[in-house]
């Protein structure tokens, strides 16, 4: 394998071959080359390299054809066309057109015509942020986590974990990005996912002119409705109409969505003018526009994409059409899933019994039911729960005798059909939103089973929390941990609306208290200790003070574990402390004066 050229200037040995002396660019005639001695480290320079005929100086010989010859060989890769050197010379020929290539590429490029400047990017109207935020969004942008000795972090706050919330704040309180730090929050969104929404929406219209212009940034394209391009008004009928014919399919998913925002009749006409000509994957992302805004004018519709060919088309159309509970469909699956419960009067006590479906029929599959059940699932059970999932809960008040979704759910199950039932009502609850079924599935935050008596898994219970208000949540966690401890918390804490209420953040408190008194070490609560220094209300710093001392251990405690406590309490204080800081120094906008001069 030829070895790699040298930077040029290093000393080369003369070699036997020779080549006809060309005059050079200053008229003179170059010396003829002699290949160096074995075992001679073979350098380059412009001095001492084959003169630069037509082929070797040809600018269709591409620096990265050469690299890549030069590391496989050219036994095994031929040299670039346009050099013309094959066989024994082939090394040689390489290595001199690489010497040429890099006194080009160090002297500079040609000059060529100037490009087309680009157009100044659009002006963001929002008022920059003050000057001491703008420090805190630099040194957040900049600033890595310290580790402590052994790896642990420490009592350094995570500063990179504060910028999702000061990013936060900032677009609630309506302020523009500094544009010297635009670079820096581009790249910070780049490595991070979860921070894309923020971050591009404090950028603003800058962020999508700086990604046109550095392939890095073409993220902010793409999770730009339309790729960042200008989408028509959607009164210029013409335009929108040419754009959804002959645009890009993300400029068509974009233009659908903004005229399903603004004229929900309009949308779904235009979207219909094509449908049966688009594709199946195209016709799924369509129609999931038409969550925006859905009401019954839709139903048509959504009843004609009950027959598409695609599986996935007919099962998001049954699901957009169970959310409307006057459809059609949703009468359909209330009669169906009706006649698979009913309460058994005969026992002294009212007792729900099942009889599931024996078939999956033509019509059920039609109104979004998968026949096939997965691997391990009855097929019964499996429609029985489908079934259920999409009858309106509004079903089974007048269905079993006029009882509340609490009276319900506490009636006994007959032949272990509780969990499937349960279970389905649960998924039920969630889909609608149903704030009284789903406190009804939840049960008492203290009751001796964790899982509840409807929902199956604390995962459950945790989309169930999120259809309650958040004042609700907050008190239902605080009283689960009150009774549970912080163990199975961690899931049902990150549905709680941030900052954590009072009782919820004193709950969490005396909870690590808890623990810490007990002798554990701090890491077996990371996730919890971590959701507390983004969640729990910054004036609960007065409050955690107390616990930063290291405490007297017990006998029975872990080696070392005071001291590991109090670490994770500094850095907690120390960061909610923090926060504060940042919410001080992003304060909100004054109000907007009236014509009148008033506010």
């Amino acid at each position: 394998m030829p070895t790699t050229p040298t930077a040029p200037g290093a000393h080369t040995a003369p070699r036997t071959h020779t080549t006809p002396s060309t005059p050079t660019a200053a008229g003179t005639a170059t010396a003829p080359v002699t290949p160096p001695a074995a075992g001679t480290p073979r350098a380059l320079d412009a001095a001492s390299v084959r003169p630069p005929d037509a082929a070797s100086t040809s600018p269709h010989v591409a620096w990265e054809d050469l690299v890549t010859a030069a590391l496989l060989g050219t036994d095994r890769r031929a040299v670039p066309r346009p050099l013309h050197t094959p066989g024994k010379e082939a090394p040689l020929a390489l290595l001199d057109e690489a010497a040429v290539q890099t006194v080009r590429r160090r002297a500079g490029l040609r000059p060529a015509p100037a490009a087309t400047p680009p157009q100044p990017a659009v002006r963001d109207p929002r008022p920059p942020v003050p000057p001491a935020a703008r420090r805190r969004l630099a040194t957040l942008l900049t600033d890595q986590p310290g580790l402590g000795s052994g790896g642990r972090r420490g009592a350094t706050p995570d500063l990179m974990e504060l910028l999702p919330q000061w990013l936060a704040l900032a677009n609630a309180r309506g302020y523009g990005a500094p544009p010297e730090l635009l670079p820096a929050l581009l790249n910070a969104a780049r490595g991070r996912t979860d921070l894309r929404p923020q971050a591009l929406a404090f950028a603003g219209p800058r962020a999508l002119w700086l990604a046109r212009l550095n392939p890095d940034w073409k993220f902010a394209l793409r999770a730009t409705p339309g790729g960042g391009v200008a989408l028509p008004s959607t009164d210029d009928a013409p335009k929108v109409r040419q754009l959804w014919e002959e645009g890009l399919f993300a400029e068509r998913v974009a233009l659908l969505t903004t005229l399903r925002a603004r004229d929900a009749h309009a949308a779904r006409q235009l979207l219909a003018t094509t449908w049966p000509t688009e594709r199946a994957e195209d016709r799924l992302m369509f129609l999931d526009s038409l969550r925006t805004g859905l009401s019954a004018a839709d139903e048509p519709f959504l009843e004609q994409a009950l027959t598409d060919r695609s599986r996935n088309v007919r099962s998001t159309a049954a699901e957009l059409l169970s959310a409307l509970p006057d459809s059609a469909l949703a009468g359909r699956m209330a009669a169906r899933a009706a006649s698979c419960v009913a309460v058994d009067h005969v026992s002294s006590t009212p007792t729900l019994t099942v009889e599931a479906p024996h078939e999956c029929d033509a019509g059920m599959e039609r109104d979004g039911v998968v026949a096939k059940p997965p691997a391990g699932r009855g097929e019964r059970s499996w429609w029985l729960g489908q079934l259920v999932e999409a009858a309106p809960l509004a079903t089974w008040r007048t269905r079993l005798g006029n009882r509340t979704p609490a009276q319900i759910v506490a009636l006994p199950v007959a032949d272990d059909w509780r969990g499937e039932l349960h279970a389905a009502w649960c998924r039920a609850a969630v889909r609608q939103r149903d704030a009284t079924w789903s406190r009804a599935l939840l049960g008492m935050p203290a009751s001796p089973d964790s899982a509840g008596p409807g929902a199956v898994s604390l995962a459950e219970r945790a989309k169930l929390l999120a259809s309650l208000p958040s004042a609700d949540r907050a008190e239902w966690v605080a009283g689960f941990i009150a009774a549970h401890g912080l163990s199975e918390a961690f899931q049902l804490l990150g549905v709680c609306a941030v900052p954590w209420a009072e009782p919820l953040g004193r709950a969490v408190v005396d909870a690590l208290n808890i623990a810490r008194d007990a002798g554990s070490y701090p890491w077996s609560f990371s996730g919890v200790m971590g959701l507390a220094e983004r969640c729990l209300d910054p004036s609960e710093a007065v409050r955690l003070e107390a616990l930063t001392a290291i405490p007297d251990e017990p006998e029975d405690a872990s080696p070392g574990a005071g001291s590991y406590w109090s670490e994770a309490f500094r850095r907690l204080v120390t960061t909610l402390r923090l926060r504060a800081a940042i919410r001080d120094e992003l304060p909100p906008l004054p109000e907007p004066r009236t014509e009148g001069g008033g506010t």
